[in-house]
């Protein structure tokens, strides 16, 4: 027995007798991302030949993924989709029912018979038949195997750290470095897979592994979760034996690497030296145990806090990041086998004015949290071993500098208080942090000391830095198709498309939650406009779990041209999908529920065809803010959590929001993948902001359409009455000038009899200056009664019924409560004397009025007749109820007629605003 194949691009061999023997033909899939996708290649007579893409189709497909182990057929490829192949044509014009056994036993015109090039050579893609979900990528989470094309969980007890290395194998993800059990299934409800994997470690994957039943028929009922690496070892490497010091050197997927010391920390060195069972990092020296190999020096960045227990734990950023200079190499010198912490002065110094011990003897670390990445968050500081938050009293940009360079981050672009990235828990560590800028770390800045603050956790201080990356697709029509772009240095930007493998498609659009695959399209038009083009060279590995650690060129803000940007249509892409008819605007995708208008309630989006929610995992006013000004409600008063307007329903659309609070929609904010939170219902985010709704009215809004109308018929009365007024006027002026003396007329010739015996039974005259309408005057005594001086008419301007009642003008509108306002004295004058008692005839509502004592010349005073300026006040609305028995002079008309319109309309008017502005307070 000889084996023939070397594995290579994950293709799989089969044993065989000899190289030019065989009892029957081989399959191998190549070319693909993992050994179930790829090229279709079959080993015949010696000799490794391709399959026709004529007439291929998912039948034929599913043949291969079965006969492989691979699953189910998720997509049949021709036309050299993986490539052309070379050497025969074995097979062409397949027709396989979907149940065969082997491909070469579907029809097909025969052995080397074919009418094809390999420019039609046949693909395809099969599911698996492992694969890990629910970590983030397909390097890590729960294992699950592929049964008819369901993936059913597989049990703890199942899985061995050998079975673990040999699934991390078969999906190309280099070395397991966890195996974690006795977790919960992700669907309760689930069927387990009932048989036990006894893998060696050596087998080409799982589907190949000796298997047997679960004892007793039964498998533990809880999952298990493993977590494979690029990275798979660590050393430092002096004088080519692996020490406590050395250069440092990783491992990935076999191959030994230097890493570059660019950003290589104290933090780091501890990590490794702990991993390594060597104690802890006493110091990193650049360089000094370089060794010439003439491989590509390790541009990877680790930003490890110190506490994680390999290197690989450690967040890893690539992109973009420069190449290294020769020899700059990342060293370590470890403390030997020790097992404590030592202390560095230069890194364990108290703040200034701090009289707390770091007792531990450990170094500070620092982070940042809640911000979708290690460059944006709330600030934590791990001192005396607890995480502990950073008051933001004091906290302004040359703090934030300190801390974005200490963690390799960049510059400060944004400082943010009032836990803006969502309240801390634990200690406050710092208070009045009052730092110049140029400290190496945070802590070595003037404040109050370790623990010494008056603040609560609503005042964590935050930060985002210039590194702080982030990652969309640009198109109006498409969801999970368009422009690739990146915020970078707080900018967004286009990324260039080469080479854009399809490995990078996949990282790219799973980290969007746009599906596990993508395409390049090239036939979309180059945009117009001008943005930087940040990146190029993005070449990901499967072990990657987004974009930020997949290596590429450096930054550049011309890293190609724009005819050369990338425009990526993912497996996930649909219309943009609207509440109502299509098109619509990001406005018309979100809306507030559960609130007592539409501008206050629980914030909910559209997505994928309906309605959900967002999580408030990080919800502050900078979200709030966004939501606000999107749906045109003004500023936001109130970021609310915890379901405070009431659970919603369906999904949970959005976790993790980080806003800027200057964004023009919510979408356009960092935020994890669409759908993918940890949340439940009862953590749904609410909002409440300032203003209405344009076209959506409140009470304040009606009431003040209300008194707007009001005001409009109340200028309308006033207008005429001025008009009347007016005319009056001329008419007294033409009757003054007829008569030097008054002419007085008993009013008894005009009343009717029914009226005259009433009047007379209650001492009521009517008078009448020949000029105005009959109006009620009141007196005590008539000229029958010996009075001299018989009472006079005064113009009032208001018309009144017989009895001294309003007719439905001015009136009778003005004891309205709502009108609170004094009107003219001259308009409503308030006679002096006693007051009539009008209550026994009737008139309830009627106050008594005093009868004047007028002068019997017409030479009266004018004291008598016009009360001077600032004299209005005593005048009020209960006074207006019968005519006083004045004479109407001519020095009043002249003093308030002019101008008595005007100066009422600006009154009415300002009580209005005034009222209007009440209303909307108080609302």
């Amino acid at each position: 027995v000889f084996f023939s194949c070397t594995f290579e691009k994950f293709s799989l061999c089969f044993t065989v007798d000899s190289l030019t023997t065989m009892k029957s033909p081989q399959l191998r899939l190549m070319e693909g991302n993992s050994r179930c996708s790829g090229r279709v290649e079959i080993l015949y007579r010696g000799t490794w030949g391709t399959v026709c893409g004529y007439n291929w189709d998912w039948k034929d497909a599913q043949v291969v993924c079965r006969q492989l182990g691979c699953g189910v057929a998720l997509e049949a490829m021709y036309a050299a989709h993986f490539g052309k192949g070379t050497g025969p044509i074995w097979l062409d014009n397949l027709g396989c029912t979907g149940y065969e056994s082997h491909v070469w036993k579907c029809s097909s015109r025969g052995w080397g018979k074919h009418y094809c090039t390999h420019w039609n050579d046949a693909g395809v893609i099969c599911s698996g038949f492992v694969h890990l979900i629910g970590g983030g990528g397909p390097c890590s989470g729960q294992v699950e195997v592929n049964s008819e094309g369901h993936w059913t969980p597989v049990s703890s007890g199942n899985i061995t750290l050998p079975t673990a290395q040999v699934i991390c194998v078969d999906l190309g993800c280099g070395k397991a470095v966890s195996v974690l059990g006795d977790v919960a299934f992700r669907d309760a409800e689930s069927q387990v897979w009932a048989e036990e994997f006894q893998c060696e470690g050596d087998e080409p994957g799982l589907w190949f592994c000796p298997r047997v039943s679960c004892p007793g028929g039964h498998c533990r009922n809880r999952a298990v979760q493993v977590v494979c690496s690029g990275y798979t070892d660590v050393r430092l490497l002096k004088n080519g034996t692996s020490h406590c010091e050395g250069q440092v050197e990783v491992n990935i997927s076999g191959d030994w690497t230097a890493l570059c010391a660019s950003h290589w920390s104290m933090a780091n060195a501890n990590v490794v030296c702990h991993q390594l069972g060597c104690g802890v990092a006493i110091s990193t020296p650049k360089g000094a145990y370089f060794v010439e190999r003439g491989d590509k020096i390790l541009k990877d960045q680790f930003h490890c806090s110190g506490t994680e227990s390999f290197l690989w734990n450690c967040p890893v950023t690539a992109l973009g990041n420069p190449d290294c200079a020769h020899g700059n190499t990342a060293s370590v010198i470890c403390s030997g086998n020790q097992t404590q912490l030592s202390r560095r002065p230069d890194a364990l110094s108290d703040p200034v004015g701090s009289k707390a011990a770091n007792h531990s003897g450990e170094s500070p670390q620092l982070r940042l949290v809640g911000g979708g990445s290690r460059c944006a968050g709330r600030v934590e500081i791990l001192h005396q071993g607890a995480w502990g938050t950073v008051c933001d009293d004091d906290w302004d940009l040359s703090d934030a500098h300190v801390v974005c360079r200490q963690l390799g981050c960049g510059v400060a672009v944004q400082v943010t208080a009032s836990a803006h990235f969502g309240e801390g828990s634990g200690l406050i560590w710092l208070d009045n942090v009052n730092c110049t800028g140029n400290e190496s770390h945070v802590w070595k800045c003037p404040s109050g000391g370790w623990g010494r603050h008056n603040c609560r956790h609503k005042e964590d201080a935050g930060v985002v830095c210039s590194e702080f990356l982030a990652l969309r697709l640009v198109s109006e029509e498409q969801e999970c198709a368009g422009w690739l772009e990146v915020l970078y240095n707080h900018t967004w930007g286009s990324v260039c498309r080469s080479p854009m493998e399809a490995v990078t498609l996949s990282v790219i659009c799973r980290q969007l939650g746009c599906g596990n695959s993508g395409t390049l399209d090239y036939s979309v038009a180059a945009r117009e406009g001008s943005r930087p083009q940040w990146v190029d060279g993005i070449q990901c590995r499967r072990t990657d779990t987004s974009l930020w650690q997949c290596p590429s060129d450096p930054w550049k803000r011309r890293s190609c041209s724009p005819k050369e940007e990338a425009y990526i249509t993912c497996a996930g892409m649909r219309p943009k999908s609207c509440p109502a008819a299509a098109p619509c605007t990001d406005k018309e995708k979100l809306q507030l529920r559960g609130g007592d208008s539409t501008c206050s309630g629980r914030v909910e989006v559209w997505h994928a065809g309906s309605w959900g929610t967002v999580c408030d995992d990080s919800w502050s006013l900078a979200e709030a803010e966004v939501v606000c000004q999107q749906l045109g409600c003004g500023s936001a008063l109130d970021a609310l959590s915890g379901a405070a307007f009431g659970p919603g329903n369906g999904s949970i659309w959005l976790d993790e929001v980080q806003c800027g609070g200057r964004e023009s929609s919510l979408w356009a904010c960092a935020a994890a993948p669409w759908g993918q939170s940890d949340c439940k219902h009862e953590e749904d985010a609410g909002v409440r902001c300032a203003a209405s709704v344009p076209g959506k009215f409140s009470f304040p809004g009606i009431l003040c359409i209300v008194l707007g109308a009001l005001l409009f018929l109340v200028l309308i009365v006033l207008g005429t009455q001025l008009h009347r007024r007016k005319a009056e006027h001329q008419a007294l002026s033409t009757f003054e000038n007829a008569f030097e003396e008054a002419l007085y007329q008993e009013i008894d010739d005009f009343i009717k009899p029914v009226e005259k015996d009433l009047l007379d039974s209650t001492g009521i005259n009517l008078c009448d200056d020949s000029v105005t309408r009959q109006l009620p005057c009141y007196t005590e005594d008539s000229e029958e009664n010996g009075d001299p001086n018989p009472p006079q008419v005064v113009e009032t301007g208001l018309p009144m019924d017989g009895r001294g009642e309003g007719d439905g003008s001015f009136s009778s509108l003005h004891p309205s409560p709502i009108f609170l306002f004094h009107p003219s004295p001259c308009l409503f004058p308030e006679p002096p004397g006693q007051h009539v008692d009008a209550s026994r005839h009737g008139y309830d509502d009627v106050e008594e009025l005093p009868v004047p004592e007028t002068p019997s010349s017409p030479e009266m005073s004018e004291q008598h007749f016009c009360p001077e300026e600032g004299d209005e006040a005593r005048y009020s609305q209960t006074d207006l109820s019968l005519c006083p028995s004045l004479t109407v002079h001519s020095a009043c008309q002249k003093k308030y007629s002019k101008n008595f319109m005007e100066n009422e309309i600006k009154r009415l008017v300002h009580f209005v605003q005034n009222l209007c502005t009440y209303m909307h307070a108080r609302s």
